[in-house]
């Protein structure tokens, strides 16, 4: 029997794959114990976990051992043995590589894994370091404890706790802490290890390409890069807390219904089975060409799996040309979908069955973006083309196995080429962003004239009957009637849990305030007009560009790609290109008079578009058409990219070409941050990703997947000092953004995503803050061990509300505490945690259990050192003399009321007293603190008998990692010899209390002028 691809019969196999890399739903099983665990018993207990999964264990800790298990691994693999002579050959120039890195070693395993020997005959050889074809031919083993000594060239030497050998090669490390203990302390560990020892010796450790890091209850995965990176940007930095590539970029392993498998043993007995950590290893990493290596997350693998399978089953049951054999993937916007299906068709584009990948995509600027990507991802893997013509030479050529096209071109060249022979060619069709144009009249055409194809779709925001449109192919409605079964859901609330993406903080500013002007009567034209009152946009203006610096967060700096940036940068969204010129018009008129380098840099953009709204709530699609532009509009256009020219020293226009290289040119400079805002009508508010944006100003009607389109450009991840997307309102849309995360999230999303409004926290902050001043007036002693307890829970309370409330502009000017009495109440909050941690210091049976410290909210609001020298800087300008009582008691005051100033107060205090009445303070600051530095440091040598040069040596360490070590050979170093069985203690009282003076001089000293 011939089944046509119209045939209605539906298979649905049994079982489609044995080794799924990611499970499909994992149970936890009951706790065997409840028993305390010592790290060291958790690694025993990781190590038994991998044996018992067919690792074989090696009781080896030196380089020697490493290399020959190498050898003998390297020979079982290729079922061949090496001369001595080969071997040394072979694993000097093709393993160990004397000037080869972490870079070099990566690029080895995942794109030359075959290494040529040549043999003592002459002849040559192929020899595989890893077997990718067939993946359980690879032999895992797994060593713990291994050492590096200093003799081995290590700057320190270092004892790894486990690691996993493939064919004998370090390839992944699991770096274990004790329950309890912060997982950040894992991830900052193994930064440790690449800068002193992975690099010592023959280099085998920067093979090593996942990191895993757990305290037995969390448990998180890496690729080297983000390693890697982290510390390239920390040297740059001398900072490692706000780079671009820190613990934020760490993942959780998950099953498919994305639960989250964080308990160390269950982590093991999913992520490495052998199937799984060997597919992650060789098919679910990416190299980039800019050579940092990318590990996919759970929900990417089995998103592309679900894809392959589908092919293999509809291939094998004949269904090609049906939605029986396609199914789309609905990954929230900002979840790495290009990723995924860069992956997916890339594996697809191997499989022997399949002549094309075609990804689709609807749009010149996502076509631009996208083959970026995809570039990125691997140079040369993907085909964009500039023409219909050069579409058809790459359909016909076999060498071009990935292409990149627009569903305009893509239906262009059907129209134009009827009966082409690729029709009957088994061709993969993934859409990028199908929510949007697939629905139309391209859609049929592309469907009806491909005879054997797959169709897949990728969306962050589907198409349901809830959300669909009125209008249109009723056949087509839906994301699930054009492409088939829905193959995985990764939604809005998995990111924000995940901390794949961040949360959103909106504020709704009303902005009419007498009546409304929306009103089903008056025509939405009308309405539109009368939102472009100037009496309504220039207060809006003027209040984005009050609050800017602060939703912009400009007080902070960070590092991204190489450069030190000062906050991040924003889109204003306008319903209409009428509306785009009013608001530029008042941006350009309100900052006129300031001097240029208060000015922001603002951008406008926008083309023709068929509509202004769209029906069923998506953002209408703009090309690069500014020929159907208004004369008026056109001109208005050009006049902006004239600024936009002097801004930049750039030579844009309208014109076809140039008006592209325009929209390229400025998506660059928002996404280095270069430009403070761009002022948009749809442009920009999909698929465009720059995670230096945090900031959307909304001056437009949004429902549905636009909104959510529009929101999730704000909210990618990109360090410390970027926590959430911001919104700031200019219209009513709660109501639709409550419904459009309930559709894309589920019933719960909106308590996931949002705060709660600012009147609930504003409500009880002031009933808190009543309390506090009732009962604990400034100056009357808090008496007794229970009143200082509910002080400092009291007090603890409202520092947290304080946290969030700061975030709302409404809170600006409402504070109910003066500033000089939150500073003198967190003077008082600061003296108990002292006197408690001291009471708890001095007693093991420590009071403090029942107590929680709100420290870290009090170092967010703390006053820093560079204010204190802004104070004495005014003081010296004003007075000269060193006597004025008002601003040391302010240096003071804020000096007690911070948690890191507070043991440097007598510092600060003889500094200002040194001062002279000219110099610069900055350097003259820098210069006391240097002098006092190494006058107190030669006091605690002194004292302590300490061995001079190797203390310097060591505090310099400390204050270069940011902490004392306590533990390795280091601290011996520094000790005077000593007998361990003196009569004042002897060893370890002597390192101990040296420990405790150098942590008091560490403490007192870091971060002052390093």
């Amino acid at each position: 029997m011939t089944l046509g691809p119209e045939s209605s019969l539906r298979y649905e196999p049994i079982a489609v794959s044995a080794e799924s890399t990611v499970v499909a739903e994992y149970v936890a099983e009951p706790t065997a114990s409840e028993a305390y665990q010592s790290e060291a018993q958790i690694e025993q207990e990781l190590v038994r976990l991998l044996e018992s999964q067919a690792y074989e264990y090696l009781p080896i800790t030196s380089e020697a051992q490493l290399v020959a298990n190498l050898r003998q691994q390297l020979e079982v693999l290729n079922r061949f043995v090496f001369s001595d002579a080969e071997w040394q050959r072979f694993f000097t120039e093709r393993v160990a590589g004397a000037n080869d890195g972490i870079v070099e070693k990566t690029v080895r395993i995942q794109e030359d894994h075959v290494q040529l020997l040549t043999r003592d005959d002459g002849t040559s050889k192929n020899v595989l370091l890893i077997d990718k074809q067939q993946i359980h031919n690879n032999r895992l083993q797994v060593v713990n404890q291994y050492e590096v000594e200093r003799e081995g060239g290590a700057r320190y030497a270092n004892r790894y706790d486990v690691t996993v050998l493939v064919n004998g090669l370090p390839m992944v490390h699991i770096e274990l802490k004790r329950r309890g203990v912060d997982l950040r302390e894992a991830f900052n560990q193994i930064d440790r290890y690449q800068r002193d020892s992975f690099w010592a010796g023959s280099g085998l450790f920067e093979y090593v390409q996942l990191f895993v890091i757990s305290n037995g209850t969390l448990t998180k995965y890496y690729s080297n890069t983000t390693r890697r990176q982290h510390l390239a940007e920390e040297k740059k930095t001398g900072k490692s807390r706000k780079t671009s590539h820190s613990f934020e970029f760490t993942s959780w392993w998950a099953d498919a219904n994305n639960t989250p498998i964080t308990d160390l043993p269950a982590f093991a007995k999913t992520f490495f089975a052998k199937h799984a950590l060997l597919n992650i290893l060789t098919r679910y990493c990416v190299l980039t060409a800019d050579r940092m290596l990318l590990v996919m997350r759970p929900y990417q693998i089995v998103a592309a799996e679900r894809m392959l399978q589908r092919i293999e089953i509809s291939t094998n049951y004949r269904q090609l040309g049906s939605v029986a054999a396609g199914g789309y993937v609905w990954h929230t916007t900002g979840s790495g979908k290009t990723l995924t299906s860069f992956k997916a068709a890339q594996l697809a584009s191997k499989l022997p069955t399949v002549d094309k990948v075609l990804f689709v995509v609807d749009r010149k600027d996502l076509d631009y973006q996208t083959m970026r990507e995809y570039d990125r991802f691997e140079k040369g893997a993907a085909n964009s083309n500039t023409s219909t013509a050069v579409l058809k030479k790459q359909l016909e050529d076999p060498g071009a196995r990935i292409i990149i096209t627009t569903i305009q071109k893509l239906s262009t060249f059907i129209g134009a080429n009827r009966g082409h022979a690729i029709y009957d060619g088994h061709v993969v069709i993934i859409f990028d962003e199908c929510h949007r144009s697939q629905f139309g009249d391209m859609h049929s055409a592309i469907t009806k004239a491909f005879g054997r194809y797959n169709l897949f779709g990728f969306t962050g925001t589907p198409i349901f009957a809830a959300n669909s449109g009125s209008g249109g192919n009723p056949q087509l409605k839906t994301t699930e009637q054009a492409f088939g079964d829905k193959l995985h859901t990764y939604t809005i609330v998995d990111a924000i849990s995940d901390k794949n993406v961040l949360p959103f903080r909106i504020d709704y500013v009303n902005t009419v305030k007498v009546g409304t002007v929306v009103d089903k009567q008056v025509s939405s034209i009308d309405t539109e007009r009368a939102l472009l009152d100037p009496l309504r946009v220039g207060p809006i203006v003027a209040y984005a560009l009050e609050h800017f610096d602060q939703k912009t967060r400009r007080s902070y700096h960070y590092t991204h790609a190489g450069t030190r940036l000062r906050g991040f940068n924003a889109l204003f969204a306008t319903a209409s290109i009428e509306a785009a010129r009013v608001y530029y018009n008042h941006f350009q008129l309100q900052q006129k008079d300031l001097p240029s380098d208060r000015r922001l840099k603002v951008g406008l953009i926008y083309s023709y578009g068929a509509n202004d709204a769209v029906e069923d709530g998506a953002l209408d699609e703009e090309g690069f058409d500014t020929g159907g532009l208004t004369l008026d509009a056109r001109t208005f256009l050009e006049d902006a990219i004239q600024d936009y020219n002097g801004m930049f020293g750039t030579s844009f226009d309208t014109s076809a070409d140039r008006f592209q290289n325009y929209y390229k040119d400025l998506s660059l400079r928002l996404k280095n941050r270069e430009l403070d805002l761009a002022i948009v009508v749809n442009m920009f508010l999909t698929g465009f990703d720059a995670t230096t944006l945090n900031t959307l100003f909304v001056d437009k009607n949004l429902r549905a997947h636009g909104l959510i389109q529009a929101y999730s450009r704000t909210n990618r991840i990109l360090n410390s000092v970027k926590t959430y997307g911001n919104i700031v309102s200019f219209r009513d849309l709660e109501d639709e953004t409550n419904d459009a995360l309930a559709l894309f999230g589920n019933k719960d999303a909106a308590g996931v995503v949002l705060l709660k409004p600012y009147a609930e926290y504003y409500s009880d902050y002031a009933e808190k803050v009543t309390e506090l001043l009732a009962r604990y007036p400034l100056g009357a002693p808090i008496v007794g061990e229970q009143a200082q307890k509910d002080f400092i829970a009291l007090f603890g309370a409202i520092l947290r509300l304080l946290n969030i409330l700061t975030s709302f502009d409404d809170f600006a000017g409402h504070e109910i505490l003066t500033d000089r009495q939150s500073q003198d109440y967190r003077s008082v909050y600061l003296d108990l945690y002292a006197d408690f941690r001291k009471v708890g210091e001095a007693d093991k049976e420590s009071i403090t259990d029942d107590i929680v410290f709100e420290i870290e909210l009090i170092k967010q609001v703390e006053i820093g050192v560079d204010y204190i020298l802004l104070l004495v800087q005014k003081h010296r300008d004003e007075f000269g003399n060193g006597d004025d009582k008002e601003i040391r008691a302010e240096i003071s005051r804020a000096v007690d009321a911070s948690p890191t100033l507070r043991n440097k107060k007598d510092l600060i205090e003889d500094f200002v007293d040194s001062l002279s009445v000219d110099g610069e303070v900055d350097d003259d600051w820098r210069a006391f603190i240097a002098g006092r530095r190494e006058a107190e440091l030669g006091s605690l040598i002194e004292e302590e008998g300490l061995r001079p040069d190797e203390t310097r040596a060591f505090i310099e360490t400390a204050f270069r990692d940011g902490a004392i070590t306590a533990s390795g050979t280091a601290i011996t170093r520094v000790l005077p010899p000593v007998s361990r069985f003196a009569v004042d203690g002897g060893h370890a009282e002597k390192k101990q209390r040296v420990l405790e003076k150098l942590g008091v001089f560490f403490d007192r000293f870091f971060g002052l002028s390093q």
